[in-house]
């Protein structure tokens, strides 16, 4: 008997590591959905596909800036995302389907985002931890009352798109090269002609002239 508590106590240890391995795998919860990881550009609109916009930036090509806050530790950090990318911090999963800028002839100017925030937590304290979409619109830089990522934790909003416009991208012209005189090579100077000298007598004749006018005196 003496022998065999010792193996039984073993037993009893490694089964209690089993467990709280168990309860570890259990804390890290289910993977994330296939649609808050998956790559190519979300549903932003209801119709189920993103507008594309016959001005400016194609939507695959655009970059948004997003802030995000963790409400715990009040950390605020710049996310950074193409359409279509996902990123995640913690236990949330923070998507950007598009983003969209006011055209510079447009106003008033506005700047926005599709957005999607996915969250791993328990809905109560009896349940597992599951994924959950938390929220899925559109977020405003100008005007973010329109639409509000409502959650205990987690915060989102727009801070920049990066996307251009026809004609933005033309290069400035040079002042120096600006209002050329027509006709005249790039960087050449015009010269002004010289005036014509005007005409005088030889010394010659003018000694000839002074001596006729002394002899006609005497």
């Amino acid at each position: 008997m003496l022998f065999v508590a010792p193996s039984a106590g073993r037993a009893l240890a490694l089964a209690g590591v089993l467990v709280l391995a168990g309860c570890g795998g259990e804390k890290e919860g289910p993977p994330p959905p296939p649609e808050a990881t998956q790559t190519g550009t979300a549903v932003a609109t209801a119709s189920g596909a993103v507008v594309e916009n016959e001005y400016g930036t194609p939507v695959k090509d655009r970059v948004a800036t997003l802030g995000f806050l963790n409400k715990r530790n009040n950390i605020t950090q710049d996310v950074v995302l193409k359409s279509g990318e996902s990123r995640q911090i913690g236990n949330a999963i923070l998507k950007l389907a598009s983003c969209e800028k006011t055209a510079p002839w447009e106003d008033p100017q506005e700047t926005g985002a599709f957005v999607q925030l996915f969250v791993q937590e328990r809905a109560s304290t009896d349940e597992q931890l599951a994924w959950r979409k938390v929220f899925s619109g559109w977020l405003f830089r100008n005007t973010p009352s329109l639409n509000v990522v409502e959650h205990p934790i987690y915060d989102v909003w727009v801070k920049d798109c990066a996307m251009t416009f026809p004609g933005e991208e033309a290069p400035k012209v040079d002042e120096r090269s600006a209002a050329k005189p027509a006709g005249s090579p790039s960087g050449a100077v015009v010269a002004s002609p010289a005036p014509k000298p005007s005409a005088s007598p030889s010394p010659s004749s003018s000694a000839s002239a002074r001596a006729a006018a002394n002899s006609s005196g005497e």
